[in-house]
């Protein structure tokens, strides 16, 4: 087995289906028919001496060498691409470059509605793909291009470049008939009340748990729930109260059946920024990427952490 041997194809076949976990789905994507794409995993199997994928309920499931082979693959084929696409100059009305962009699930919902409609009108061929990275990998994943640019309060990036977004604050969420908002009405929480009220933490904004646990209320934590955006309609449901970002809540659709309430939290207010690798910079398509994002959303100038 040697590398030249592999053909290039089949490389991209893979990687569209790790990523669709579904042969039918993978050929519409490439444009191929299903037995072709079946062929190609055939070759590929053969190749490397492992099935790769196995067939379940509703498509396919990797085995852990697929695993271990899907980041490099992808990664080589995103750098592969940039090379051959957007070497020296950006022409957006004809890229059909890739951009890949670190968001949370609140980040997709503010973000992506906007910023895909502004793509697709200025570079047509283009595609948007979001990676939510671990917090100790986005630096690195920035500098090797594994992704363009990472949205949020993101204070652990050190080394990067930014550009301020907006300015926003957290605030504790709770239904508009909460026993708290009926018998008190308050406008700003003390820490007194805070001890009287049941929290849902939200693992993905590790914001949440880390205020609670530095004001000792962390035994208040009644529910723990992976992303924002479950949350309307827990809170519609129960007397549990949330401490998230402002402008999100604001968000929240129906935002009249909500009560939001100001509280003095350690690092209360903060901003949004868009980051990026200093290595990428001067990259014609990062720059053209940052300044439609900017155009759409920023408050602030471009600066260096």
């Amino acid at each position: 087995m040697h590398i030249r041997d592999i053909d290039l194809n089949l490389l991209r076949l893979f990687d569209a289906v790790y990523n669709a976990r579904n042969v039918s789905r993978a050929a519409i994507a490439l444009d191929l028919t299903q037995p072709a794409v079946s062929q190609g995993l055939t070759r590929l199997r053969n190749w490397l001496g492992d099935p790769l994928f196995i067939r379940g309920a509703g498509g396919v499931t990797p085995t852990p060498r697929a695993d271990r082979l899907a980041g490099p693959i992808h990664d080589a084929l995103h750098a592969l691409e940039g090379a051959i696409f957007e070497s020296g100059s950006f022409d957006p009305s004809q890229s059909r470059k890739v951009f890949r962009l670190h968001m949370t699930d609140i980040g997709e919902g503010r973000f992506l509605p906007a910023l895909i409609n502004a793509v697709r009108q200025l570079a047509p061929h283009a595609r948007i793909e979001t990676l939510p990275i671990p917090g100790s990998e986005l630096e690195q994943a920035l500098d090797r291009g594994r992704i363009d640019l990472a949205f949020g309060f993101l204070p652990l990036l050190a080394n990067t470049r930014r550009a301020k977004l907006f300015s926003d604050r957290y605030i504790v969420l709770m239904r508009r008939g909460h026993p708290f908002v009926t018998q008190s009405g308050h406008q700003l929480i003390r820490l007194y009340d805070m001890q009287q009220l049941d929290f849902i933490s939200v693992r993905t904004h590790a914001y949440t748990i880390r205020t609670l646990q530095a004001l000792n209320l962390e035994y208040r934590i009644r529910l723990t729930t992976e992303h924002f955006m479950a949350l309307p309609a827990i809170i519609q449901a129960t007397d549990l109260a949330v401490i998230m970002p402002h402008n999100i809540a604001q968000a929240f659709p129906s935002n009249d059946q909500y009560a939001i309430l100001d509280a003095v939290f350690p690092m209360r207010d903060f901003e949004v920024s868009i980051h990026w690798s200093q290595r990428h910079d001067a990259d014609p398509s990062n720059q053209w990427l940052r300044h439609i994002v900017l155009d759409l959303y920023a408050q602030g100038d471009c600066r260096a952490n």
